[in-house]
């Protein structure tokens, strides 16, 4: 058999494409990859014939001819909570808008499982995102000598010279105390996150400085998920707390089960604060008082900044940081008079 007759009965190759444009399967082979330098007239009647004839290339052949992937690599710490899904999400439309596909994994809050992923990951992508990361410096400092770009979302700046996009943690959670403390609040236990958590040590120091504006924050340790909120709720209110504000949206959630559970309401008897804004934030009963960040738009920024380090370019380490924005809803009100006449 010919290889007109392979090409006639079957799928368009890079021989037909090749025919039919008038050139060599090399040239071919450099217009779909993208790579050297084919004249313009030649590129647009390689692309031309391989609408013509529906050809699609080969990304496994195209990746081993080219030794790149069009594959990035992102590590999150829990895939459960929506937080990372939307952040994901950011990535995955920016990145695959560039012709790149997006393959994710979760370390499931521990950090010798990220370090195994992103070694593992970064052998078979282009470039690695590892959003709100686990590692201690010495992982990330072997992460930055990697050949292959590595970006953080939401790490830690002050571990790492790895560029790094994140959001105003102090600015929102100093917002929220002051929210706080704006109705009366003088009471209050921080339910603290993953301890591992960059983001979590930001929101400890915006308790550290709500006692600038005459509020008193107790910290216990919890987790960022919602068993981890119903499981500590009972420890803060030993300590007579007029609002309890939790490290996200999910501990929020886990400790109004547990109030309703003791029959307390919220907030006639305890106020409650989350931080994240995920969507169910707004049709729990009460609806949250939380802080919202800008997920989605971190994740597309990421990717816009990965792309140019792939592409070779000087990035800014360290941009400002996104903003976050206070949302008050119906979980949080003024303390309860008989609260103000027991701290009196």
């Amino acid at each position: 058999m010919t290889d007109a007759d392979a090409d006639a009965a079957g799928p368009a190759t890079v021989r037909s494409v090749a025919r039919a444009a008038g050139v060599s399967v090399a040239t071919v082979s450099r217009v779909m990859a993208g790579t050297g330098v084919v004249s313009p007239a030649r590129t647009e009647r390689v692309l031309a014939a391989a609408r013509d004839l529906g050809y699609r290339p080969d990304p496994i052949a195209r990746s081993l001819a080219t030794g790149t992937s069009r594959r990035v690599a992102v590590v999150v710490p829990n895939l459960s909570n929506p937080y990372f899904y939307d952040i994901i999400r950011g990535i995955g439309r920016a990145s695959a808008a560039d012709g790149y596909t997006m393959t994710v994994a979760d370390s499931m809050e521990d950090a010798a499982a990220e370090r195994a992923l992103a070694t593992d990951m970064l052998q078979q992508a282009d470039a690695l995102v590892l959003v709100a990361p686990r590692s201690d410096r010495t992982a990330l400092e072997v992460l930055q000598r990697s050949r292959r770009p590595v970006l953080m979302l939401l790490g830690p700046r002050s571990e790492s010279e790895l560029p790094d996009l994140s959001v105003d943690n102090l600015g929102g959670m100093t917002a929220l105390y002051r929210h706080l403390a704006d109705i009366g609040h003088r009471r209050v236990v921080y339910l603290s996150g993953p301890p591992g958590a960059w983001q979590n040590l930001r929101r400890l120091e915006a308790a550290r400085r709500a006692e600038g504006f005459g509020v008193q924050v107790t910290v216990l340790e919890a987790g960022g998920t919602i068993a981890a909120g119903h499981d500590a709720a009972d420890a803060a209110l030993e300590h007579g707390p007029t609002a309890i504000a939790c490290f996200n949206d999910l501990v929020a959630f886990g400790v109004l089960h547990r109030l309703t559970e003791r029959g307390l309401g919220v907030p006639t008897d305890i106020s409650l604060t989350g931080f994240d804004d995920i969507d169910f934030s707004a049709y729990s009963s009460p609806a949250l008082t939380t802080v919202r960040t800008p997920r989605e738009r971190l994740g597309s920024e990421g990717w816009r900044t990965l792309r140019r380090m792939i592409d070779g370019e000087s990035v800014d380490p360290a941009p400002p940081e996104l903003a976050a924005e206070l949302v008050v809803r119906d979980s949080t009100g003024p303390v309860p008079s008989d609260a103000v006449q027991a701290s009196a």
